[in-house]
């Protein structure tokens, strides 16, 4: 596939992802500021927290993980902005992964601020990060792993594999469930909501038309495509769904794109097209692989195909994702007819003649 480069609308930030640095605080325009917030021990290194200006203070776009480092790295964020933490009115979480949603809790304790999430994201919040809960979730991922053909000498590594960040996150139950299409009613923002399900159940995008931005999370990022893959807590083909959001989004009347990772870039529908294109091509090589070995697992399929970097150096953590990622493929592979499932443990993909 040939490559497609955006256009960053802010060359400093570019500069500092692909330089391995720390951007700065920016100004993005008239009542809108972007806030870095780091990331600890991952290579996407931090992430783009988006402080909207209001009558009576801010809202904010996502929040990053809930450690310190992260959290003095808002409160400074603000400070440069001209804002203090007592002053965020609302925070609006695209997401409930660590690195959006964590620190909402402790920015609510310390402001007296609403969460939004979107409702289908809020009921996986209790069995995600609730201790009582997580026992059960980890064996529901064990046993997917395991019929999807992953070594049981390494089952319970993979299984557990997210335990470690379960405290980048502050417990906290949404104020406010935001549904597709809602207005969010922020003074001097006609900033509306868009469901865009496929890396999480609920994951939201924010537009504003008379601005001609989108706030597109994880949704649609400048270089990198999000993990969608299948797990406990997905939809049952979230690929599926994931393209269907992109499309959503594909036509969308706007200027300028603000993901929560990287930088912020122009070319919308180009880079829908281009990541649509990447799926495609992911699809065709999974389904070559099906068709070179019948009867193979996803685990097997998934080692089989061209990663970042070779299979062995990938983390474990890495490992587990990639794994769901190419069920994932195979599920929608197996809705549209062009492979097909054996039951059992584990399961076994065909081709679909």
């Amino acid at each position: 596939m040939a490559k497609f480069v955006v256009t960053p609308s802010s060359q400093a930030q570019r500069d500092a992802w692909t330089g391995g640095g720390f951007p700065e605080v920016e100004r993005v325009r008239p009542g809108l500021w972007s806030v870095p917030v780091p990331i600890p021990i991952n290579p996407l290194r931090y992430v783009l927290v988006y402080v909207l200006e209001l009558t009576d203070g801010v809202a904010i776009v996502d929040a990053g993980w809930n450690t310190d480092e992260a959290y003095d790295a808002l409160v400074a964020g603000l400070r440069v902005a001209g804002y203090e933490i007592t002053d965020v009115k609302g925070v609006l979480v695209t997401h409930i992964h660590p690195d959006h949603y964590g620190l909402a809790g402790r920015v609510r304790e310390a402001s007296g601020a609403w969460i939004a999430l979107h409702p289908a994201d809020a009921a996986l919040v209790g069995e995600r990060y609730d201790d009582a809960a997580i026992d059960s979730l980890v064996a529901r991922e064990r046993e997917l792993l395991l019929r999807s053909g992953v070594p049981r000498a390494t089952l319970d590594e993979l299984a557990g594999a997210s335990m470690a960040i379960r405290h980048m996150v502050a417990v906290a139950k949404p104020d406010r469930l935001v549904e597709d299409g809602e207005a969010l009613g922020l003074p001097g923002w006609d900033l509306r909501a868009l469901w865009t399900p496929g890396h999480s159940p609920g994951h939201l995008c924010f537009v504003s038309p008379s601005r001609r931005l989108l706030f597109s999370g994880d949704h649609v990022l400048a270089r990198i495509t999000p993990i969608v893959a299948v797990h406990p807590q997905s939809g049952p083909n979230p690929l599926a769904d994931y393209l269907d959001a992109l499309a959503a989004v594909r036509g969308l009347d706007v200027d300028e794109v603000l993901p929560a990772h990287e930088y912020r870039f122009l070319e919308l529908a180009e880079r829908v097209d281009h990541v649509m294109a990447h799926h495609d091509e992911r699809l065709a090589e999974i389904e070559a692989v099906v068709a070179a070995g019948p009867g193979v697992t996803c685990w097997a399929v998934a080692t089989r195909l061209t990663w970042s970097r070779p299979w062995e150096t990938i983390a474990p953590f890495m490992r587990r994702a990639a794994t769901n990622e190419t069920l994932a493929h195979l599920v929608w592979l197996e809705a549209r007819g062009r492979v097909r499932r054996e039951g059992g443990v584990p399961e076994l993909w065909h081709p679909a003649g």
